[in-house]
């Protein structure tokens, strides 16, 4: 049996980056939620405000005999704008920020090498990499929004970078 692990990623509305991630073999688990703050157990209006200092993103589960946390970081860059600051499409504000919130230090490596490798490809990446603190999950509302709705993110696709 092997062991799981998680990345954490904010890449603008956590919905869409949910959505995105669906379906990703050894992917077992997403949750979407807020991190990089300092409210604990903030709400969605909270975050909303922009005085939590949280970011929306997703926790991922899955398990590296099936999937690497590169793989999953190259889809997290490819899924949404890694060069727009504080926003994502139309949503703008600290909390659609784009980072990788990672949890040791071979994923700080990772997302580092690949936000070089985009940079050397000419993208202005504004990308944080953060340790992650804590992880808040977001309303039941919120999880897996787009499954419930039968819609389609409006803000995040996908473009080949890598």
């Amino acid at each position: 049996m092997s062991q799981t692990q998680t990345a954490v990623f904010a890449g603008g509305c956590f919905w869409g980056v949910e959505h995105l991630f669906l379906g990703v073999e050894g992917v077992k688990e997403l949750q979407v939620g807020y991190t990089g703050g300092n409210v604990p157990h903030p709400s969605y209006e909270q975050v909303c405000t922009h005085t939590t200092g949280h970011a929306e993103a997703v926790r991922i589960v899955f398990d590296p005999q099936i999937v690497s946390f590169e793989t999953l970081a190259k889809l997290f860059f490819e899924i949404h704008d890694p060069t727009q600051l504080d926003g994502q499409g139309p949503d703008i504000g600290p909390q659609y920020r784009s980072a990788v919130f990672y949890t040791s230090p071979q994923q700080r490596e990772t997302a580092l090498h690949l936000i070089d490798i985009l940079k050397q490809k000419g993208l202005a990446v504004v990308t944080r990499v953060e340790e992650l603190k804590e992880f808040w999950p977001a309303e039941d509302y919120h999880q897996h929004y787009y499954a419930k709705k039968g819609t389609q993110p409006y803000c995040h696709r996908r473009v080949k970078r890598f």
